[in-house]
């Protein structure tokens, strides 16, 4: 199966050596190339990519809010955002992530790690480190005072569906396991952890893994402190 790969930056530099290095892999093809979030959604919805590479700072429409548009599009469910930032401690990248990103790369990456992440993304693991994007929301959400729902009962409510299996999952999740990983701690098989994560996006409306992360952080199921 050939991975569809859409391109959205405001430098038609880079997004020339993209191209280049996305279509001399045999498994993928780039479908389009965007400079700003305007013609990335347009694109995203002519093209319907499997991935889309996005800057998350362009003129204009920028790479957050077209993240935002594409993940609320229900006929672009299947798509996937991995965001391109320069400084992959960035705010923005844990808004990217709230607003449906599936992970985020420094610019700065090695070539196969770009690769990897494509890969990674379609292949509905959705994150290329769960554990390096967990730290950066972990240290957004300590410097900026949230962490938690502040009003009583929201975590309930929002957590109110999950089995105490799929919250205990969910903290690990968040932990930066795989599934390979939370089987071991638990004991249990790699298909009944899949399971309980699928179940816990389903419940939540959660894109993949990486939004499943920003909600344990969200509803205080797990804190910046402890991770």
């Amino acid at each position: 199966m050939t991975i569809r790969v859409l391109l959205a930056d405001d430098q038609a530099l880079l997004r020339s050596a993209f191209r280049v290095l996305v279509d001399s892999e045999p498994d993928m093809e780039v479908v389009g190339e965007a400079a700003d979030g305007d013609q990335a959604l347009a694109l995203a919805r002519a093209a319907r990519p499997d991935v889309v590479l996005m800057d998350i700072r362009m003129p204009g429409t920028d790479g957050l809010a077209a993240t935002r548009l594409i993940s609320a599009d229900p006929a672009l469910d299947t798509v996937r955002v991995v965001m391109l930032t320069t400084f992959e401690v960035d705010e923005y990248v844990v808004r990217a992530l709230r607003a449906g990103a599936s992970g985020f790369l420094g610019k700065g990456s090695e070539p196969a790690e770009l690769l990897g992440a494509i890969r990674v993304a379609h292949a509905g693991e959705a994150l290329l480190s769960p554990a390096a994007t967990k730290g950066l929301i972990a240290s957004f959400l300590a410097q900026s005072g949230h962490g938690a729902d502040e009003r009583p009962g929201a975590r309930e409510e929002r957590l109110a569906a999950l089995t105490g299996r799929e919250r205990e999952v969910l903290v690990h999740v968040a932990g930066g396991l795989s599934n390979d990983e939370i089987a071991g701690r638990l004991q249990v098989s790699p298909l009944t952890v899949k399971t309980h994560v699928n179940r816990a996006m389903a419940k939540l409306g959660a894109r993949d893994r990486a939004q499943l992360v920003v909600t344990a952080y969200e509803t205080g199921l797990v804190r910046p402190r402890t991770a």
